[in-house]
């Protein structure tokens, strides 16, 4: 499952996404992720979530943000929860069109049992039509 926080940059999606995390560490049997674009959030989440700093690595398009996101399960047999913060920006989508990632991510929950949510800077009317059904909050 894929869920999107949308809103405009400062509306306050961060915010919702680390209460989402910390929330969710309380009732998660297994393992939750949170990546961003730096550290600045760590002292927000809980200890029991793992903060991984997209931009110390190497990823220069959404193939490679893809690939990334697939290393990480690939090493985590009981993740459970990914939380994106500044989603376009770490899937390198800024400008582009997100169907085709959002997608992949959905084929990858289904077939992984990964929920992943996402914050995105649009306004969810701004959203692709094929996107706007994973709208959980629009800010």
């Amino acid at each position: 499952m894929v869920q999107i926080i949308a809103g405009k940059k400062g509306k306050g999606k961060t915010k919702h996404l680390l209460d989402k995390a910390n929330a969710a560490i309380t009732e998660a049997k297994g393992s939750i992720v949170y990546l961003d674009k730096s550290s600045k959030h760590m002292y927000e989440l809980s200890n029991k979530i793992r903060l991984i700093n997209v931009k110390g690595f190497d990823v220069t398009d959404s193939s490679g943000f893809i690939g990334f996101i697939s290393g990480i399960i690939s090493q985590d047999h009981d993740l459970e929860v990914m939380f994106l913060d500044s989603f376009l920006k770490l899937a390198c989508l800024e400008g582009l069109d997100i169907s085709e990632t959002i997608s992949r991510l959905e084929d990858i929950s289904e077939k992984y049992h990964v929920t992943f949510v996402l914050s995105v800077s649009m306004d969810a009317d701004e959203l692709p039509e094929d996107v706007k059904k994973d709208v959980i909050i629009s800010l």
